[in-house]
């Protein structure tokens, strides 16, 4: 049986081997550590829940990033 699942990031389909968490969907995005915000199928996701929480099949995500300036 396959792990594979396919989310919507950012509006665009995406598929993953196996789910991953947001801490790893984040690093693969190059975004750890950045100023960001992570939404769930509507909902905030908190930055103390990134390790541990996987994305599943179906889950539309946003991750916004923060930009500085004046």
């Amino acid at each position: 049986m396959s792990a594979t699942i396919r989310v919507r990031l950012n509006g665009a389909p995406r598929d993953f081997a196996s789910p991953p968490t947001f801490a790893q969907l984040l690093e693969e995005m190059s975004l750890a550590g950045r100023r960001i915000a992570v939404e769930r199928n509507g909902e905030i996701v908190p930055r103390s829940r990134f390790a541990d929480e996987r994305l599943a099949d179906g889950d539309r995500i946003e991750v916004v990033v923060a930009v500085g300036g004046g």
